[in-house]
């Protein structure tokens, strides 16, 4: 007890000596600089790779998309109050940007009342430089990873409720624009609701975050991550579960089963009945004749 009592009693009278101090210093800076060495080459690397990401993004940008939307993003007005060529991309995000040059609706060939999907123009890693330049202008939406717009990790009971729910989300929600199975259909002032049939989950989640042209934003406060995937897993259903109705039309609802129903239907048996009564008068001329 005696010896403890001695070891304890030189140790502090070391603590307070001079040095002490300055062991504790040195120690502390060789941690630190051991702990910025171990990890700090990969932060800078990153960092490097994404300044030369958004570099490349800009540099495409002027020469493809600042005509419309300005050398800065922040779109350019017309002689028409309230009207501009290209709206400002300044806080729409890279999620807005993967889907409108993802899915080849930017660049416009010329503007119009919509945006028509068509082919892609720049591949995966200009649309990836674009998206994040035009995300460095300010905070936005991020582009979603697969575990936001899919299913596949849940078990067969969680994605039949999942299903459920986004059917119910999607009912209420939008089949007004796009059609009781997502068809689509005609909207006011030249624009339409394009068909949700084959698109890409990414996209559906993208669109549903940024509300592209007349189609309102939900936002995860609106819509939560979680029924946005299931809206998705439920378009998905209707694609895969077969047609037992025989000729569907198109999917595209009472307007084309009520032109069917005018056209083919009602006129049908306007035609018979013209041919009966046509039929019926010759026969009598003929009687009469005889």
């Amino acid at each position: 007890m005696q010896l403890i009592n001695r070891t304890a009693g030189r140790l502090s009278r070391h603590r307070r000596g001079p040095l002490a101090g300055l062991a504790v210093l040195l120690l502390g800076l060789l941690i630190s600089g051991s702990l910025y060495t171990a990890f700090s080459p990969a932060q800078a690397q990153n960092q490097a790779s994404e300044t030369d990401q958004i570099a490349q993004g800009k540099e495409l940008f002027l020469a493809s998309c600042a005509f419309c939307h300005g050398k800065n993003g922040e779109g350019i007005p017309t002689v028409r109050e309230g009207y501009q060529i290209g709206p400002s991309l300044v806080g729409v995000g890279a999620a807005a940007v993967d889907f409108q040059v993802g899915t080849g609706r930017m660049p416009m060939a010329s503007p119009g009342a919509q945006a028509p999907r068509k082919k892609v123009v720049f591949n995966d890693e200009e649309t990836a430089a674009l998206a994040a330049y035009v995300a460095s202008l300010a905070p936005g939406p991020a582009i979603p990873n697969e575990s936001d717009y899919s299913i596949e990790g849940l078990s067969e009971e969680e994605r039949e409720e999942a299903i459920s729910r986004g059917g119910q989300i999607f009912l209420t929600n939008c089949t007004a624009c796009h059609n009781f199975n997502g068809a689509g259909g005609a909207m006011p002032r030249g624009g339409y609701a394009p068909s949700l049939h084959g698109v890409e989950g990414k996209y559906i989640f993208e669109a549903l975050l940024t509300g592209p042209q007349a189609m309102p934003n939900f936002s995860n406060g609106n819509l939560t991550p979680e029924d946005k995937r299931d809206v998705i897993a439920y378009l998905d259903s209707i694609q895969e579960t077969p047609e037992y109705a025989g000729f569907t039309l198109g999917g595209l609802g009472p307007v084309s089963e009520g032109l069917f129903a005018w056209l083919v239907g009602i006129g049908s048996l306007v035609g018979a009945a013209v041919w009966i009564a046509s039929h019926t008068t010759r026969t009598k001329k003929s009687k009469v004749n005889a």
